[in-house]
């Protein structure tokens, strides 16, 4: 399945990176009982694991702090932010995919759900394409 870059734009213009900002982010859809919701979702290959905000997983009846607690941190040296684990159905491009996935009180609230190695880069091949602005997500066999 093929998925457009996500085009940014800029509040004002970069002379690096002009009026917007190309960023791998798809459509998503989180699915917790009966409870569903659509989200965006960034492809980070940097990150560990899935992380979404803990509002989402609020939203969808789950009890957050009742998950398994994970901590985690990103490039910046301050760590010991965390997330709970809870299995949620991820639903992307019409297939449903079971995953563990975090959710966490951690992030920004206008940002993007982070799709990483467990939960997102296990299940599938992943080809950027950043000059067609072109995702391409091959699920694995098995």
């Amino acid at each position: 399945m093929k998925f457009r870059y996500h085009k940014l734009l800029l509040d004002r213009p970069s002379s690096f990176f002009g009026y917007s900002i190309l960023k791998p982010i798809i459509p998503i859809k989180i699915v917790a009982g009966k409870e569903e919701i659509e989200y965006a979702a960034l492809i980070d290959s940097g990150a560990d694991f899935c992380i979404l905000d803990a509002e989402i997983g609020e939203y969808l009846g789950l009890n957050i702090k009742d998950g398994s607690r994970i901590e985690f941190g990103g490039i910046q040296e301050r760590g010991g932010a965390e997330a709970f684990l809870h299995k949620v159905t991820l639903n992307i491009g019409g297939w449903d995919y079971k995953v563990e996935v975090g959710f966490s009180y951690d992030i920004a609230k206008q940002g993007f759900g982070i799709l990483g190695q467990k939960g997102f880069f296990d299940i599938f091949i992943v080809k950027f394409d950043y000059l067609k602005e072109e995702i391409e997500l091959k699920p694995r066999d098995g």
